[in-house]
């Protein structure tokens, strides 16, 4: 599992938004993708996203994206994980992060990942190294 990245909104939004800061770097990691890992609160995050900044056909592009990427796993998350991320809440109650990003943290803390695509800092609250400090 150690090859897996565990892949946060942000990354998805900086590869498809040709406005954001971080947009080439995730323009050449989605080029050649290993296998990676999300959760549906990310994919729900996404299109929210791009609903609200875009438009609904810009939301459903970013669906389609998201099914077309054929090295992204799509995690089951229900009330055991969401039980397990409010823990995480407490735990970083001195940060802001959301439920999303704190069922994330557990999937990576799960799974064992070292690296997290991600410009998100709070995505490195367990020890995660984030892609945008290794380039």
């Amino acid at each position: 599992m150690s090859d897996e990245c565990y892949v946060d909104t942000s990354a998805f939004i900086a590869f498809l938004d040709g406005s954001d800061s971080f947009h080439s770097l995730f323009q050449r990691l989605f080029a050649d993708p290993p296998r990676l890992i999300t959760s549906p609160l990310v994919i729900a995050e996404g299109h929210g996203w791009f609903l609200r900044r875009y438009d609904a056909p810009r939301a459903l592009q970013f669906l389609r994206f998201i099914e077309a990427l054929a090295t992204l796993q799509i995690m089951a998350v229900g009330p055991e994980e969401i039980r397990a991320g409010e823990k995480f809440l407490r735990k970083f109650m001195d940060q802001r992060i959301t439920l999303t990003d704190a069922v994330g943290l557990l999937i990576m803390e799960k799974r064992r990942h070292k690296i997290c695509w991600s410009s998100d800092a709070h995505l490195g609250l367990t020890g995660a190294r984030l892609v945008i400090h290794s380039s």
